[in-house]
């Protein structure tokens, strides 16, 4: 997060730069979810705090080029799921999600 920035100010950047998607900060919609803990990224190392915004979009067209060079060697890739996709999968998605 820039110096005296707004979280969601902070997340509309981040969506900008790593799926390409501008989104204007009123029409973001609420914060959802927050994780946080220790992580080594590869390029960096630490205490990460990690908060998502809810917005739903009409394209489903992601655009990396924003990435910086050492985050796009490190992107695994990317895919949109569908809610039951989502809730059957054994593969770890973050954040932790309770489907109660």
């Amino acid at each position: 997060m820039e110096e005296g920035g707004s979280l969601a100010g902070a997340a509309a950047r981040e969506l900008r730069e790593e799926t390409g998607l501008s989104v204007d900060v009123k029409d973001l919609g609420p914060r959802v979810a927050e994780t946080s803990g220790y992580a080594d990224l590869g390029w960096a190392d630490g205490m990460f705090q990690d908060n998502f915004f809810h917005h739903r979009v009409t394209s489903r067209h992601v655009d990396i080029s924003g990435q910086e060079a050492h985050e796009r060697a490190h992107h695994a890739g990317h895919r949109w799921w569908a809610l039951d996709e989502l809730a059957a999968s054994i593969d770890t998605v973050h954040p932790s999600v309770s489907w109660s």
